[in-house]
């Protein structure tokens, strides 16, 4: 009995052993698991624990003009920070702080109480003003620093505001280009990281790594500062004189698609866009807003014509005032009609019952493959946010008086950046471009470009053949039709007028409401330019665009064409003046003369020429504009003095 519970005591003395050792060699196991194979996992999770990091902010890269004028950089501003832990009296910092910053005692307790390394004072304590920073200074609040963030400038104030946009206190781009290439722009945050107790304080003898922030890359844009002036200049005319709800203009060149100038009204100034309305910030109306075009539109059905020989220039029409389309009479502007006419000047007239014809000759399957082929009823692709794409009718929803309508730009709508390159289209002989404002991607540090934006070719729309007579009829609409007012001596300006009623919501039109517009293009035989404007509901004057709209785009593209140096032409079309229009004069020849002299012929000038002397002497050296050039009555004749003729 005795030798049985021996062993049996043996037998389990040795399982205990056995489970012992195995719960050893387990442990063991573990703890070479643990030691060797999850160690740099466990280091990891804990450096995650004890690491703080202070963010550097990167700069954000700079926007320049096409000439490289700068129009929206980085500038540095002082910026309210606290280390919680530092901080003993949070009650008498929160309340000392608050006053000075004028923001809510409670909030701020709330932020300088948390278990944190660092907060942000916001709001009131970001990117505040140097008078602000020097009163919290003399505070010298335990625990409380200034710092200094990036704050964006634009310098232009409104100019070119919504094409670039603005950027939010966090660097990020919020609206216009700062938005769609923030990415680019933003750059990479860096940082100061060290080990940090549990009190948040630094662990002794631990270093701080430092990760320098990545720079944005500066933007080189196709705007030019220059022409936008020109352009803004004209629209703050515009709202004088005529009190509009809204001015949009656009300028590009129609060989490349690079959009020059893009000004709208309302507008903002981007520094301070909290200080205007939502809506006139985040609406590009030059790109976003759509509306009947009108007879800017006849452009379209006018080359769809010529190119499928549906009408020839020559050909002859009889406008009696209307036109009859499924029963309905479709009246003329004109009230009586145009009578007899050419299909040149069908359009010299911008005669409805004419283009209808020619929508008729076209029918509605090839006038509308043309409307789309010149870009509309889809977005162009410009590089900036929120661009619309117009209305257009579904094909097998167009009647005979759905053709009749949208042959002369009624019924349908369009933005104004699908006319802009509808019309290059026209103007480069015939390939519709895709339109871009981002020229070149610019490394901040080597200046060096690192990415170079390309004209890029979206398809051909007609043959050179045609886009070149559509050009010289276009010429001839200013010479001698309904777009007089764009006429300039020697630009050789090609363009059409639009005037074009404006949709109620519930249908039907608005009474009274307008958008009159102007489009051109110059010199007609090589255009470097193409201009739009459109004013809405302009509460002043006619309202036609052959009178508010076309001077404007007039005014534009001669001050464009001198500021890019582009010589005058003198085998263009001439103008014809009828009753009441304004003649222009020629310059007298200045230069060369002495002052007195000068005086005598500026007695005997009948035109109401003024004269600005820039510098100091007897003899004027130069003048500008020169002899022989012709300038409205009234206009201003720079000349230049020197103490000595010019040899």
């Amino acid at each position: 009995m005795v030798r049985v519970v021996n062993r049996t005591l043996r037998k389990r003395l040795v399982i205990v052993l056995f489970a012992l050792a195995a719960m050893f060699f387990a442990l063991i196991g573990r703890l070479a698991y643990i030691q060797l194979i999850q160690a740099p996992w466990l280091t990891e999770k804990a450096e995650d624990l004890w690491t703080r990091v202070i963010p550097v902010e990167p700069k954000r890269g700079t926007i320049m003009d096409r000439n490289g004028e700068v129009l929206a950089y980085n500038g540095s501003a002082p910026t309210v920070v606290a280390f919680p832990s530092q901080i003993k009296d949070k009650q008498g910092t929160a309340e000392k702080l608050a006053q000075v910053l004028g923001v809510d005692k409670q909030d701020l307790l709330a932020k300088i109480s948390k278990r944190t390394l660092l907060v942000y004072v916001m709001p009131g304590g970001r990117k505040i003003d140097d008078q602000k920073a020097k009163e919290v200074r003399a505070l010298k609040l335990p625990g409380i620093y200034i710092t200094e963030e990036g704050k964006r400038y634009y310098p232009f104030g409104a100019l070119a505001a919504h094409i670039l946009g603005f950027s939010g206190i966090d660097n990020q781009g919020l609206t216009g280009l700062e938005q769609w290439y923030d990415e680019q722009l933003r750059g990479k945050k860096g940082g100061i990281s060290f080990f940090a107790q549990a009190n948040q304080l630094p662990m002794p003898n631990q270093s701080e790594s430092y990760t320098p922030p990545q720079n944005g890359l500066n933007l080189k844009l196709t705007l030019d500062k220059d022409i936008s002036t020109f352009v803004r200049r004209e629209i703050d005319n515009a709202v004088a004189k005529y009190n509009p709800d809204g001015v949009m203009a656009i300028v590009a060149d129609p060989k490349t698609g690079e959009i020059l100038a893009m000004e709208n009204y309302p507008t903002f100034n981007p520094g301070n866009y909290k200080d205007y309305p939502q809506e006139v910030y985040n609406r590009n109306l030059a790109i976003w807003k759509t509306f009947e075009p009108g007879s800017t539109f006849k452009i379209v059905t006018l080359a769809a014509a010529l190119e499928e020989k549906k009408v020839n220039l020559t050909d002859r029409f009889f406008d009696p005032g209307y036109y009859e389309v499924a029963g309905r009479r479709i009246r003329c502007w004109k009230a009586g009609g145009h009578g007899s006419e050419t299909f040149l000047e069908v359009v010299e007239n911008s005669c409805n019952p004419g283009f209808m014809l020619m929508g008729q000759r076209l029918g509605k399957e090839k006038l509308f493959e043309y409307i789309y082929k010149f870009g509309f009823g889809q977005k162009t692709g410009i590089d900036m946010p929120g661009e619309g794409k117009g209305i257009m009718f579904k094909l097998d929803k167009v009647g005979p008086l759905e053709l009749a309508t949208t042959s002369f730009g009624q019924g349908v709508s369009v933005t104004p950046i699908q006319q802009v390159m509808a019309v290059s289209a026209i103007a480069n002989g015939g390939v519709l471009m895709q339109p871009h404002v981002a020229k070149e991607w610019i490394d901040p540090e080597t200046g060096q470009v690192v990415e170079k934006i390309e004209p890029l070719a979206k398809q051909r729309v007609v043959s050179e053949q045609t886009a070149k007579a559509v050009r010289e009829t276009l010429e001839s609409v200013v010479a001698q039709g309904t777009g007089r007012n764009a006429f300039r001596e020697g630009y050789r300006i090609a363009g059409k007028t639009g005037t074009a009623q404006v949709a109620a919501p519930g249908g039907g039109y608005k009474q009274g409401h307008y958008i009159v517009s102007f489009i051109g293009m110059a010199p007609a035989d090589d255009p470097r330019l193409v201009a739009y404007v459109a004013v809405d509901n302009p509460k002043a004057g006619l309202v036609f665009g052959g009178v508010i709209a076309a001077p404007i785009v007039g005014n534009i593209l001669a001050d464009s064409l001198h500021y890019l140096n582009v010589p005058a032409r003198k085998n263009g079309i001439s103008r014809e003046y009828q009753y009441g229009d304004i003649r222009p004069v020629e310059v007298p020849q200045l230069a060369g003369l002495t002052t007195e002299e000068a005086q005598k012929v500026m007695i005997q000038n009948v035109a109401n020429l003024k004269v600005e002397a820039v510098g100091q002497g007897a003899q004027i050296v130069a003048q500008a504009p020169s002899a022989g050039t012709k300038v409205p009555p009234g206009s201003t004749i720079r000349v230049y003095l020197s103490e000595q003729p010019v040899p």
